[in-house]
């Protein structure tokens, strides 16, 4: 199943990037089979994060909302997110970023 994470930064999100990103980053690269895209989200390319995206194929929602709430950023600093169902259009042809 494929979901689609948009995670919402508040101001003190900023704060919490800076001192945990290296743990965040580990987490991510652990994941990797089930959360193949992550980034952040700007307003500007050159502005501020103000949020994140993810893109997970994993079995379940359950494991979706596991694999996001044991995310270092969350368990430091809990932060709002939509996790949607997402269904990919053309889905007969291989997405590489």
């Amino acid at each position: 199943m494929r979901f689609v994470a948009i995670f919402e930064d508040d101001p003190q999100m900023q704060a919490v990037r800076a001192a945990i990103e290296p743990a965040h980053l580990s987490f991510l690269e652990a994941n990797r089979t089930e959360i193949p895209m992550a980034g952040g989200l700007k307003n500007e390319q050159d502005g501020s994060y103000v949020g994140g995206l993810w893109v997970l194929t994993v079995q379940s929602k359950a494991r979706a909302i596991e694999l996001i709430e044991s995310d270092p950023y969350y368990i430091s600093h809990p932060r709002k997110y939509r996790l949607l169902a997402w269904g990919k259009a053309l889905p007969q042809y291989q997405v590489t970023l």
